[in-house]
């Protein structure tokens, strides 16, 4: 079976893509029928336009000087990404489990966070940020 991975690598691309803070190239690294896992919402988001709209809020809500990835364990078509990062003096902890096909996009996106307090300020915040990105909403 040849490898049809596009150059970069999916988690070279979405590493690029968090250091710049630069939800553009999102589109393009997730498939079609990508799907998003939140830590809050309990319905999978399925969907490459729900997909991004999650993420590029995730961008701006864990965009802090203090984001780090301190582990990444990877596999073949998948892997695991611990991340840290303080948001409002509240240490959050949590792991990014991502999934990719043949072509280099990602299909699966799922966040996992810790402790209770990180989970319930990450929940007010990215409830906030999808609120003024719908359609139609007065801001």
């Amino acid at each position: 079976m040849q490898n049809h991975l596009l150059d970069p690598h999916p988690l070279e691309t979405w590493h690029r893509l968090v250091r710049a803070q630069d939800a553009s190239g999102l589109p393009a690294l997730l498939a079609e029928d990508a799907v998003f896992h939140s830590p809050i919402v309990h319905t999978p988001q399925r969907g490459r336009a729900l997909v991004v709209g999650y993420l590029s809020a995730a961008f701006t809500v864990f965009g802090q000087p203090s984001f780090r990835y301190v582990r990444q364990i990877v596999g073949a078509h998948d892997a695991a990404l611990e991340f840290e990062v303080e948001i409002d003096g509240v240490q959050v902890n949590g792991i990014d489990l991502i999934a990719w096909n043949e072509a280099g996009q990602i299909v699966d996106f799922k966040v996992l966070i810790r402790p209770l307090k990180a989970i319930e300020l990450i929940h007010q915040r990215m409830g906030k940020m999808l609120a003024a990105a719908r359609p139609g909403n007065p801001s």
